[in-house]
Protein backbone atom coordinates (compact mmCIF):
# COMPACT_ATOMS: atom_id res chain seq x y z
CA UNK A 1 0.00 0.00 0.00
CA UNK A 2 3.01 2.30 0.53
CA UNK A 3 1.58 5.85 0.85
CA UNK A 4 -1.41 5.51 -1.47
CA UNK A 5 -4.46 7.31 -0.09
CA UNK A 6 -2.69 8.68 2.99
CA UNK A 7 -3.08 12.34 1.99
CA UNK A 8 -6.82 11.85 1.48
CA UNK A 9 -7.13 10.38 4.96
CA UNK A 10 -5.00 13.22 6.38
CA UNK A 11 -7.36 15.76 4.82
CA UNK A 12 -10.34 14.12 6.51
CA UNK A 13 -8.70 14.41 9.95
CA UNK A 14 -7.81 18.03 9.18
CA UNK A 15 -11.47 18.67 8.38
CA UNK A 16 -12.38 17.29 11.81
CA UNK A 17 -9.75 19.32 13.71
CA UNK A 18 -10.82 22.53 11.97
CA UNK A 19 -14.42 21.95 13.10
CA UNK A 20 -13.63 21.72 16.82
CA UNK A 21 -12.46 24.54 19.12
CA UNK A 22 -8.77 25.20 18.52
CA UNK A 23 -8.04 24.93 22.24
CA UNK A 24 -9.61 21.47 22.61
CA UNK A 25 -7.11 19.06 24.18
CA UNK A 26 -6.07 15.65 22.85
CA UNK A 27 -4.26 13.26 25.17
CA UNK A 28 -1.18 11.21 24.29
CA UNK A 29 -0.25 9.35 27.44
CA UNK A 30 0.37 12.07 30.02
CA UNK A 31 0.84 14.79 27.37
CA UNK A 32 -1.82 17.10 25.99
CA UNK A 33 -1.91 18.81 22.59
CA UNK A 34 -4.45 21.33 21.31
CA UNK A 35 -6.48 20.99 18.14
CA UNK A 36 -4.44 23.88 16.78
CA UNK A 37 -1.26 21.85 17.27
CA UNK A 38 -2.89 18.77 15.72
CA UNK A 39 -3.61 20.85 12.61
CA UNK A 40 -0.01 22.07 12.44
CA UNK A 41 1.18 18.51 12.97
CA UNK A 42 -0.81 17.04 10.09
CA UNK A 43 -0.12 19.95 7.75
CA UNK A 44 3.61 19.55 8.46
CA UNK A 45 3.37 15.91 7.40
CA UNK A 46 1.20 16.72 4.39
CA UNK A 47 3.76 19.23 3.11
CA UNK A 48 6.47 16.60 3.34
CA UNK A 49 4.32 14.03 1.55
CA UNK A 50 3.97 16.54 -1.28
CA UNK A 51 7.67 16.05 -2.05
CA UNK A 52 6.97 12.44 -3.04
CA UNK A 53 9.17 10.71 -0.44
CA UNK A 54 9.89 6.99 -0.44
CA UNK A 55 8.98 5.01 2.70
CA UNK A 56 12.53 5.21 4.11
CA UNK A 57 12.63 9.00 3.74
CA UNK A 58 9.27 9.25 5.47
CA UNK A 59 10.50 7.11 8.36
CA UNK A 60 13.57 9.35 8.85
CA UNK A 61 11.37 12.44 8.71
CA UNK A 62 8.97 11.03 11.32
CA UNK A 63 11.74 10.01 13.71
CA UNK A 64 13.28 13.47 13.45
CA UNK A 65 10.18 15.66 13.73
CA UNK A 66 7.55 13.65 15.61
CA UNK A 67 6.97 12.26 19.07
CA UNK A 68 5.97 8.60 19.08
CA UNK A 69 3.67 6.99 21.66
CA UNK A 70 2.95 3.26 21.69
CA UNK A 71 -0.46 1.87 22.68
CA UNK A 72 -0.09 -0.13 25.89
CA UNK A 73 -1.88 -3.13 24.41
CA UNK A 74 -2.39 -6.33 26.39
CA UNK A 75 -0.08 -7.87 28.98
CA UNK A 76 2.37 -8.65 26.18
CA UNK A 77 2.18 -5.13 24.76
CA UNK A 78 0.25 -6.28 21.69
CA UNK A 79 -2.93 -4.93 20.07
CA UNK A 80 -5.57 -7.18 18.50
CA UNK A 81 -6.42 -5.91 15.02
CA UNK A 82 -9.73 -6.83 13.42
CA UNK A 83 -11.34 -5.40 10.30
CA UNK A 84 -14.60 -3.90 9.09
CA UNK A 85 -15.89 -2.87 5.67
CA UNK A 86 -18.80 -1.27 3.80
CA UNK A 87 -21.12 -4.08 2.65
CA UNK A 88 -23.75 -3.94 -0.07
CA UNK A 89 -26.94 -5.91 0.55
CA UNK A 90 -30.05 -6.45 -1.59
CA UNK A 91 -33.12 -4.65 -0.36
CA UNK A 92 -35.81 -2.07 -1.01
CA UNK A 93 -37.11 1.30 0.11
CA UNK A 94 -40.47 -0.28 0.92
CA UNK A 95 -41.41 -3.43 2.81
CA UNK A 96 -42.55 -6.48 0.91
CA UNK A 97 -42.58 -10.28 1.35
CA UNK A 98 -39.23 -10.33 -0.49
CA UNK A 99 -37.72 -7.58 1.72
CA UNK A 100 -39.32 -7.89 5.16
CA UNK A 101 -36.49 -6.81 7.48
CA UNK A 102 -36.49 -3.10 8.43
CA UNK A 103 -33.33 -1.05 8.86
CA UNK A 104 -34.60 1.14 11.68
CA UNK A 105 -33.89 4.82 12.19
CA UNK A 106 -33.23 6.28 15.64
CA UNK A 107 -36.41 5.76 17.71
CA UNK A 108 -38.43 8.76 18.85
CA UNK A 109 -38.55 7.43 22.42
CA UNK A 110 -34.79 6.83 22.78
CA UNK A 111 -33.38 9.16 25.42
CA UNK A 112 -29.70 10.12 25.66
CA UNK A 113 -28.85 10.92 29.27
CA UNK A 114 -25.63 12.78 30.01
CA UNK A 115 -24.89 12.09 33.68
CA UNK A 116 -22.41 14.96 33.88
CA UNK A 117 -25.41 17.31 33.59
CA UNK A 118 -26.44 16.07 37.04
CA UNK A 119 -23.10 16.05 38.86
CA UNK A 120 -19.42 16.74 38.17
CA UNK A 121 -18.59 13.34 39.66
CA UNK A 122 -19.88 11.78 36.42
CA UNK A 123 -17.56 13.75 34.12
CA UNK A 124 -16.13 11.47 31.45
CA UNK A 125 -18.87 8.85 31.77
CA UNK A 126 -20.61 7.61 28.64
CA UNK A 127 -24.16 8.72 27.98
CA UNK A 128 -26.94 6.40 29.06
CA UNK A 129 -29.49 5.20 26.50
CA UNK A 130 -32.91 5.03 28.13
CA UNK A 131 -36.68 5.18 27.76
CA UNK A 132 -39.49 6.41 29.97
CA UNK A 133 -42.00 3.94 31.39
CA UNK A 134 -44.91 6.35 31.83
CA UNK A 135 -47.11 3.81 33.61
CA UNK A 136 -44.56 3.24 36.36
CA UNK A 137 -43.04 6.74 36.14
CA UNK A 138 -39.57 5.28 35.77
CA UNK A 139 -36.59 5.72 33.47
CA UNK A 140 -35.43 2.32 32.21
CA UNK A 141 -32.64 1.03 29.95
CA UNK A 142 -33.67 1.10 26.31
CA UNK A 143 -35.15 -2.05 24.76
CA UNK A 144 -32.76 -4.92 24.02
CA UNK A 145 -32.42 -6.65 20.65
CA UNK A 146 -34.81 -9.35 21.77
CA UNK A 147 -37.37 -6.85 23.06
CA UNK A 148 -37.21 -4.79 19.86
CA UNK A 149 -37.85 -7.91 17.78
CA UNK A 150 -41.05 -8.58 19.75
CA UNK A 151 -42.55 -5.06 19.52
CA UNK A 152 -44.96 -5.31 16.57
CA UNK A 153 -45.37 -1.56 16.08
CA UNK A 154 -41.70 -0.65 16.58
CA UNK A 155 -41.65 0.82 13.06
CA UNK A 156 -43.94 3.59 14.32
CA UNK A 157 -41.33 4.90 16.75
CA UNK A 158 -38.32 4.14 14.50
CA UNK A 159 -39.30 4.76 10.87
CA UNK A 160 -37.29 2.36 8.65
CA UNK A 161 -34.83 3.91 6.19
CA UNK A 162 -34.80 0.73 4.05
CA UNK A 163 -35.73 -2.96 4.10
CA UNK A 164 -33.45 -5.96 3.55
CA UNK A 165 -34.07 -9.44 2.15
CA UNK A 166 -32.08 -11.16 4.89
CA UNK A 167 -32.16 -10.95 8.66
CA UNK A 168 -28.53 -12.08 8.67
CA UNK A 169 -27.62 -9.18 6.36
CA UNK A 170 -29.28 -6.77 8.78
CA UNK A 171 -27.30 -8.16 11.70
CA UNK A 172 -23.99 -7.83 9.84
CA UNK A 173 -24.94 -4.33 8.69
CA UNK A 174 -25.16 -3.41 12.36
CA UNK A 175 -21.76 -4.95 13.06
CA UNK A 176 -20.16 -2.97 10.20
CA UNK A 177 -21.93 0.27 11.15
CA UNK A 178 -22.60 1.44 7.60
CA UNK A 179 -23.37 0.01 4.19
CA UNK A 180 -25.35 0.22 0.98
CA UNK A 181 -28.78 -1.18 0.21
CA UNK A 182 -29.09 -2.12 -3.47
CA UNK A 183 -32.69 -1.94 -4.66
CA UNK A 184 -34.20 -3.85 -7.57
CA UNK A 185 -34.24 -0.61 -9.60
CA UNK A 186 -30.48 -0.33 -9.20
CA UNK A 187 -30.57 2.50 -6.66
CA UNK A 188 -27.94 2.37 -3.93
CA UNK A 189 -29.19 3.68 -0.57
CA UNK A 190 -26.32 4.58 1.73
CA UNK A 191 -27.10 3.98 5.41
CA UNK A 192 -24.91 4.98 8.32
CA UNK A 193 -24.81 4.48 12.08
CA UNK A 194 -27.14 6.91 13.84
CA UNK A 195 -27.32 5.54 17.40
CA UNK A 196 -27.43 2.33 19.40
CA UNK A 197 -29.78 1.07 22.08
CA UNK A 198 -26.98 1.24 24.67
CA UNK A 199 -27.11 -2.44 25.59
CA UNK A 200 -23.73 -4.14 25.95
CA UNK A 201 -22.17 -5.57 22.80
CA UNK A 202 -21.57 -9.32 23.05
CA UNK A 203 -19.84 -11.30 20.33
CA UNK A 204 -21.91 -14.00 18.65
CA UNK A 205 -18.65 -15.44 17.31
CA UNK A 206 -17.40 -16.00 20.84
CA UNK A 207 -20.79 -17.47 21.76
CA UNK A 208 -20.56 -20.02 18.93
CA UNK A 209 -17.00 -20.91 19.92
CA UNK A 210 -18.03 -21.40 23.56
CA UNK A 211 -20.94 -23.59 22.45
CA UNK A 212 -18.58 -25.75 20.40
CA UNK A 213 -20.35 -24.87 17.14
CA UNK A 214 -17.34 -23.31 15.35
CA UNK A 215 -13.68 -23.96 16.12
CA UNK A 216 -11.77 -20.91 17.28
CA UNK A 217 -9.17 -21.38 14.55
CA UNK A 218 -11.92 -21.39 11.90
CA UNK A 219 -13.90 -18.42 13.22
CA UNK A 220 -14.68 -15.62 10.77
CA UNK A 221 -17.58 -13.44 9.72
CA UNK A 222 -18.09 -15.81 6.81
CA UNK A 223 -18.14 -18.83 9.16
CA UNK A 224 -20.82 -17.17 11.31
CA UNK A 225 -22.97 -16.49 8.24
CA UNK A 226 -22.66 -20.08 7.04
CA UNK A 227 -23.63 -21.39 10.48
CA UNK A 228 -26.67 -19.11 10.76
CA UNK A 229 -27.86 -20.06 7.27
CA UNK A 230 -27.52 -23.74 8.18
CA UNK A 231 -29.33 -23.37 11.53
CA UNK A 232 -32.27 -20.97 11.05
CA UNK A 233 -34.11 -22.58 13.96
CA UNK A 234 -31.40 -21.29 16.34
CA UNK A 235 -31.12 -17.79 14.91
CA UNK A 236 -33.01 -16.16 17.78
CA UNK A 237 -30.82 -17.89 20.34
CA UNK A 238 -27.58 -16.72 18.71
CA UNK A 239 -28.52 -13.22 17.57
CA UNK A 240 -30.27 -12.37 20.85
CA UNK A 241 -27.01 -13.17 22.64
CA UNK A 242 -25.90 -9.74 21.43
CA UNK A 243 -28.47 -7.44 23.01
CA UNK A 244 -26.91 -4.37 21.39
CA UNK A 245 -28.94 -2.95 18.49
CA UNK A 246 -27.88 -0.29 15.97
CA UNK A 247 -30.12 2.34 14.35
CA UNK A 248 -29.32 4.00 11.03
CA UNK A 249 -29.77 7.17 8.99
CA UNK A 250 -29.53 7.69 5.26
CA UNK A 251 -26.48 9.59 4.02
CA UNK A 252 -25.77 10.96 0.53
CA UNK A 253 -22.08 10.08 0.83
CA UNK A 254 -19.77 7.98 2.92
CA UNK A 255 -19.04 5.80 4.62
CA UNK A 256 -18.51 8.12 7.59
CA UNK A 257 -16.59 7.43 10.77
CA UNK A 258 -17.43 8.61 14.27
CA UNK A 259 -15.75 11.99 13.56
CA UNK A 260 -18.30 12.74 10.84
CA UNK A 261 -15.72 12.51 8.05
CA UNK A 262 -15.27 9.92 5.30
CA UNK A 263 -13.21 6.88 6.17
CA UNK A 264 -10.55 5.56 3.81
CA UNK A 265 -9.75 1.95 2.92
CA UNK A 266 -6.69 0.70 4.84
CA UNK A 267 -6.08 4.26 6.11
CA UNK A 268 -8.81 4.58 8.76
CA UNK A 269 -8.56 2.93 12.16
CA UNK A 270 -11.22 2.57 14.84
CA UNK A 271 -10.08 2.56 18.48
CA UNK A 272 -11.55 3.21 21.92
CA UNK A 273 -12.44 6.92 21.83
CA UNK A 274 -12.13 7.12 25.62
CA UNK A 275 -8.43 6.22 25.50
CA UNK A 276 -6.87 7.42 22.25
CA UNK A 277 -6.70 10.85 20.54
CA UNK A 278 -9.36 11.27 17.88
CA UNK A 279 -8.17 12.06 14.36
CA UNK A 280 -4.55 11.24 15.21
CA UNK A 281 -1.84 9.93 12.92
CA UNK A 282 -0.96 6.30 13.69
CA UNK A 283 1.40 3.60 12.51
CA UNK A 284 0.08 0.04 12.72
CA UNK A 285 2.18 -3.10 12.46
CA UNK A 286 -0.20 -5.89 11.50
CA UNK A 287 -0.77 -8.51 8.81
CA UNK A 288 -2.80 -8.34 5.58
CA UNK A 289 -3.50 -10.59 2.60
CA UNK A 290 -2.11 -9.57 -0.78
CA UNK A 291 -4.58 -7.57 -2.87
CA UNK A 292 -7.01 -9.82 -4.70
CA UNK A 293 -5.85 -12.95 -2.90
CA UNK A 294 -7.62 -15.04 -0.23
CA UNK A 295 -4.95 -17.04 1.60
CA UNK A 296 -5.53 -18.49 5.08
CA UNK A 297 -4.77 -16.12 7.95
CA UNK A 298 -1.44 -17.74 8.82
CA UNK A 299 -0.16 -16.89 5.33
CA UNK A 300 -0.95 -13.17 5.49
CA UNK A 301 2.11 -10.94 5.10
CA UNK A 302 3.41 -8.49 7.71
CA UNK A 303 2.46 -4.89 6.92
CA UNK A 304 3.33 -1.48 8.31
CA UNK A 305 0.47 0.95 7.70
CA UNK A 306 0.15 4.72 8.14
CA UNK A 307 -3.43 5.17 9.33
CA UNK A 308 -5.65 7.82 10.90
CA UNK A 309 -7.67 7.27 14.07
CA UNK A 310 -11.05 8.33 12.68
CA UNK A 311 -13.61 5.87 14.04
CA UNK A 312 -14.74 3.83 17.01
CA UNK A 313 -17.12 0.92 17.63
CA UNK A 314 -19.18 -0.86 20.26
CA UNK A 315 -16.81 -3.84 20.32
CA UNK A 316 -13.63 -1.75 20.24
CA UNK A 317 -12.88 -1.30 23.92
CA UNK A 318 -9.62 -1.03 25.84
CA UNK A 319 -5.98 -0.36 24.95
CA UNK A 320 -5.51 -3.67 23.14
CA UNK A 321 -8.15 -3.35 20.39
CA UNK A 322 -8.15 -1.70 16.96
CA UNK A 323 -10.38 -2.15 13.91
CA UNK A 324 -9.08 -1.43 10.40
CA UNK A 325 -11.47 -0.17 7.72
CA UNK A 326 -10.93 -2.33 4.62
CA UNK A 327 -13.13 -0.53 2.05
CA UNK A 328 -15.83 -2.25 0.01
CA UNK A 329 -16.01 -5.11 -2.44
CA UNK A 330 -15.07 -8.79 -2.23
CA UNK A 331 -11.45 -8.29 -1.12
CA UNK A 332 -12.57 -5.91 1.63
CA UNK A 333 -15.20 -8.42 2.76
CA UNK A 334 -12.67 -11.25 2.86
CA UNK A 335 -10.06 -9.20 4.73
CA UNK A 336 -12.50 -7.74 7.25
CA UNK A 337 -14.22 -11.05 7.81
CA UNK A 338 -11.03 -12.98 8.59
CA UNK A 339 -8.74 -10.35 10.12
CA UNK A 340 -7.99 -11.27 13.73
CA UNK A 341 -4.28 -10.79 14.34
CA UNK A 342 -2.05 -9.24 17.00
CA UNK A 343 0.36 -6.42 16.25
CA UNK A 344 1.60 -3.09 17.55
CA UNK A 345 0.10 0.39 17.35
CA UNK A 346 1.81 3.79 17.61
CA UNK A 347 0.37 7.31 17.84
CA UNK A 348 2.40 10.19 16.47
CA UNK A 349 2.30 13.95 16.85
CA UNK A 350 4.65 16.74 15.82
CA UNK A 351 7.28 17.64 18.42
CA UNK A 352 6.31 21.16 19.60
CA UNK A 353 9.96 22.19 19.18
CA UNK A 354 9.59 21.49 15.45
CA UNK A 355 6.40 23.48 14.93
Amino acid sequence: LALEGLETALDQSLTYFKRVPLDRKFRYGTDLYTAAHMIVSLEHLKTFLGSGPDPRSLERFIRRDFRIYEARGNDEGKVLFTGYYEPTYPGSRSQSPACPYPVYSKPDDLLLINLSDFSDQYQGHRRLKARVDTARKKVLPYYSREQISRIEDFHQRAVPVAFLKSRIDRFFLEIQGSGRVLTESGEQVRVHYAESNGNAYRSVGRYLIDKGEIEKEKMSMQAIRRWLEAHPERMDEVLFHNQSFVFFKEEPDGPLGSLGVKVSAFRTLATDARLFPKGALCFAITRLPATGQTPPLEQWGRSGLWVMNQDTGGAIRGPARADLFCGNGSHAEFTAGHKNVYGRLFFLVLDPDRS
